[in-house]
């Protein structure tokens, strides 16, 4: 057994101390260390290349040498790559796996290969989104997840990457970070497709990896006093906004991204297409608010008219839907219900568009109205959504005209709204302290 020369034991302790391995693992990182140079010259391989580490890693497992020995070795040569050799340094790095309680390594310790391999895997990931027509705001997440998930592998080479990165990084999430049980959940569903879809892998090994369980979870409901309450404080459109999300059961998404042509005043019905998972539902629309709705109608009209006098390039369409219909982006039935104020400029096209009123601007509308309205609940634009639903229970509806109303794909998402009501059993249940 060779022992390592004196200037890269030097080197190597420092790098040691300043990656804070704890002191009791030092000496096996050392030991590793030697057992790789003693590899090296035995077997003629360059102690400074990447093929070498993955050869005595096969050596390690022919050795018998466990899972996690094999890992602790691993992470001592990677280690080791990162200081120089014989005062020169290493043309080639492989980035070890990351300790959860170690900050991201420096920018110049990442390989610009691998940096570029993993931004071409963030664009595979959005082909990927696209091609099954996933939500923008799926896109968006899934690619955070893989960029913090990048992070803290430090710039690992793809084709290492096993499930015991994935399991080592919720656990992270889960002890260090503290994370919600939904947080996490969301992290294991990005990288689960992130593994199978675009370096197709597959998770193994993950039957031990603490899953977090979301708890039961009861919504927010007001009365109805409180809801006429919180109208009371809002100005227009932001009260026929909250108004539909109250009287129709709809999600915020749902009411921003309405157009003309989903409204049947005759029959009296709103069509939502394309809600959460691509479904489409009708719903009746509300017959107190019929005169409001048919009154911003007309300025909505009004708006679309002045707009195609300025000579307008039209609303933002989905899809290629533009590409089929060349001017329907300019006609009135696809114009947003609640249009935003001001036109949008399209830098590439050099052409301005209008966009719908932002969500954004309702959510802070609504919190405003709340805090005025000195409700002592926690009241988002969710809320109506949960409201209608519990007010239509309280109503006697049944629970499967409630699931078609919401939209919802089984009835046990429908369900929870049964916990937000009292029993109506023939014996109600009382605190003791009432008898």
């Amino acid at each position: 057994m060779i022992s390592i020369p004196s200037e890269i034991s030097v080197r190597f302790n420092s790098v040691l101390a300043k990656n804070r391995v704890p002191g009791d693992l030092q000496n096996h990182y050392r030991k590793w260390l030697r057992y790789y140079l003693d590899f090296c010259r035995k077997y003629n391989f360059q102690g400074i290349q990447p093929e070498s580490l993955r050869n005595f890693l096969k050596k390690l497992g022919e050795k018998r040498q466990t899972r996690e020995q094999q890992k602790q070795a691993s992470q001592a040569i990677s280690l080791y790559y990162t200081i120089a050799s014989t005062g020169t340094v290493l043309e080639q790095k492989i980035n070890p796996t990351d300790y959860p309680s170690r900050q991201v390594a420096s920018e110049k310790t990442i390989s610009s290969d691998e940096s570029q391999k993993w931004k071409s895997a963030l664009d595979d990931l959005s082909a990927e989104i696209k091609v099954r027509h996933y939500s923008p705001k799926t896109l968006k997440t899934y690619a955070l997840w893989v960029k913090k998930f990048q992070a803290f592998t430090r710039n690992k080479e793809l084709q290492l990457l096993s499930s015991i990165d994935v399991k080592e990084y919720l656990t992270f999430l889960a002890i260090k970070r503290k994370v919600s049980a939904s947080t996490q959940n969301q992290a294991f569903n990005a990288l689960l497709f992130f593994y199978r879809h675009i370096i197709k892998k597959d998770f193994e090994n993950l039957k031990d990896t603490p899953r977090a369980k979301r708890k039961r979870y009861i919504p927010v409901v007001l009365s109805r006093e409180e809801v006429d309450m919180v109208f009371e404080h809002l100005i227009y459109p932001y009260n026929l906004v909250t108004k539909l999300l109250y009287g129709c059961g709809l999600r915020l998404f749902e009411c921003v991204n309405l157009r003309v042509n989903n409204f049947n005043f005759d029959a009296g019905i709103l069509t939502v297409h394309d809600g959460k998972g691509k479904k489409d539902r009708t719903v009746p629309l509300p017959e107190t608010i019929l005169s409001e709705l048919k009154a911003h109608l007309e300025r909505v009209k009004n708006l679309h008219h002045m707009d195609m006098d300025a000579n307008y390039s039209g609303v933002f369409m989905f899809d290629s839907l533009e590409k089929k219909y060349k001017n329907c982006a300019k006609e009135l039935v696809w114009q947003w219900f609640f249009p935003a104020k001001t036109l949008t400029l399209v830098p590439e096209a050099g052409e301005y568009r209008r966009y719908h009123l932002h969500e954004s601007h309702v959510q802070k509308a609504i919190k405003r109205a709340v805090r005025k309205s000195k409700i002592c609940k926690r009241a988002t634009p969710h809320t109506f959504r949960h409201s209608f639903a519990t007010h239509l229970l309280q109503a006697n509806y049944d629970i499967r005209t409630i699931q078609e109303l919401l939209g919802h794909s089984d009835v046990r998402t429908t369900m929870i709204y049964t916990h937000t009501i009292k029993s109506q059993t023939v014996k109600e249940a009382k605190s003791p302290l009432d008898f």
